[in-house]
C-alpha cells in the first residue's frame, strides 16, 4: 500500500507538472499555433477606432493592433469592444489582447496586466481662434463648453471659476455642434476628442498643455510574463522608432502635439 500511495503520488506530481509545463507554454505559442491573434478594439469614436465607409475597422488602436500583430507573424482578427465587456472578455479567453483605449488604473490592474503606455489620454481646452484665448486664466467671462459632471467639469471649476459654463450632457455631438457653430468661445473636454476636431476644423485650436494624464495600455490577462514581456517590447520599440508619433500625427494632424509617454 505504500508503495502504491507512493506511485500514485508521483503519477500526480507528474501530470501536475505537464498541466504547468503547458500553461507555461503561453498564449503565444497559443497564437501562431492558431494562426491569427484576437484583438478587442474599440470602434465607437473618431480617431481611436471607428469604422470607415467600406465598414473597415480603422483609426488609431487599429494601427497600433495591426502593428502588434504583425510582430506577432500573425494577422489580427479584431472584435469590437465595448468599455463595460473589454475586459471581461479577456479574463475569459475570448480575446488574447485588448487595444482599446483602457486607463490603467490601480483597480484594473488588480484583474489584468497591463504593457508599458502606449498613449495618454487627458483634458484639453479647445478654442476659437478669433476669441483670443492663450491661457486658462483667459477663459474668465468665456462661454466654456463643458460636460455636466464630468472630470473637465470639476477641473474647470477650480481652474477657472470665472468661465462662464456651458452644459452639455453630450459633449459629442452637443458640445462639438456648439464649437462648429460658434456658440461657444471654447471646451473642455478628452484630448484625443479634441485634438482630432481641431485637426478638421481650421477656425478652432488646442491650447498647448495637458491636465490630469492617464496612461494607456495594452490589456492582457495575467499569468503570461512571455505574453507581456513581448507586448512590453513591442511598446517600446513603438514609441523609440517614431511609429507613435508618425500614427499620433496621421489622425490627430500634422500640427498636432503627441504626449509625450
Amino acid at each position: 500500500m505504500p508503495q502504491l500511495k507512493r506511485i500514485a503520488a508521483a503519477t500526480l506530481a507528474l501530470s501536475l507538472v505537464m498541466i504547468a509545463g503547458a500553461a507555461s507554454a503561453g498564449r503565444i505559442e497559443e497564437i501562431k499555433a492558431r494562426g491569427y491573434v484576437r484583438i478587442g478594439v474599440s470602434l465607437g469614436g473618431e480617431p481611436v477606432g471607428f469604422r470607415n465607409g467600406k465598414n473597415e475597422p480603422v483609426g488609431y488602436d487599429v494601427d497600433v493592433a495591426t502593428q502588434l500583430a504583425a510582430k506577432l507573424g500573425v494577422p489580427a482578427r479584431f472584435s469590437d469592444v465595448s468599455a463595460d465587456a473589454r475586459i471581461s472578455m479577456l479574463m475569459s479567453k475570448q480575446l488574447d489582447v485588448v487595444v482599446a483605449n483602457v486607463s490603467i488604473t490601480p483597480q484594473r490592474s488588480r484583474v489584468v496586466d497591463f504593457s508599458k503606455p502606449y498613449n495618454v489620454a487627458g483634458l484639453r481646452v479647445i478654442v476659437q481662434k478669433s476669441a483670443g484665448i492663450k491661457t486658462l486664466a483667459d477663459l474668465k467671462g468665456k462661454r466654456v463648453v463643458v460636460g455636466r459632471g464630468t472630470t473637465a467639469d470639476a477641473f474647470l471649476k477650480q481652474a477657472s471659476p470665472q468661465a462662464v459654463f456651458v452644459y452639455t450632457d453630450n459633449f459629442a455631438p452637443d458640445g462639438v455642434l456648439m464649437l462648429k457653430q460658434k456658440r461657444a468661445d471654447a471646451g473642455i473636454e478628452d484630448a484625443s476628442l479634441l485634438d482630432y476636431l481641431a485637426s478638421k476644423n481650421e477656425q478652432l485650436q488646442v491650447l498647448p498643455g495637458m491636465y490630469g494624464n492617464t496612461p494607456i495600455g495594452i490589456a492582457i490577462a495575467k499569468g503570461d510574463p512571455e505574453l507581456l514581456k513581448f507586448v512590453n517590447g513591442f511598446v517600446a520599440d513603438y514609441v523609440k522608432t517614431g511609429a507613435y508619433a508618425d500614427n499620433y500625427h496621421k489622425w490627430w494632424g500634422d500640427n498636432s502635439v503627441p504626449p509625450p509617454l
